[in-house]
């Protein structure tokens, strides 16, 4: 998996590449991590090269969507295929997790 960081005025976007899942989930959580340290930030994700989703991913953004909501900022999925797409809504993470078209 590979992350690269973009930030603008009032919002970071992380451009996730490659598979989430329980090996890389990590890299992202710690990523995250960093961020919350630098101060309340809008998250962007965007998903057009993220192949594959597991559950230890779905956590990831779970714990990233519950701190955006007691925080109030906002997280954003953008360009999500349509694998990882059919991940979140059998999951019911697509009701939960705010996507953007």
């Amino acid at each position: 998996m590979e992350i690269s960081k973009t930030q603008t005025a009032d919002a970071i976007k992380l451009t996730i590449s490659g598979r989430l899942d329980s090996l890389t989930c990590v890299q992202l959580s710690n990523e995250i991590d960093s961020i919350k340290k630098e101060g309340n930030f809008n998250l962007i994700f965007d998903f057009e090269t993220l192949e594959y989703i597991s559950s230890a991913g779905l956590r990831v953004l779970l714990t990233t969507q519950k701190h955006a909501n007691s925080s109030g900022t906002r997280l954003e999925l953008k360009n999500i295929n349509d694998t990882v797409k059919e991940v979140l809504d059998m999951t019911g993470f697509s009701r939960i997790l705010n996507i953007v078209k």
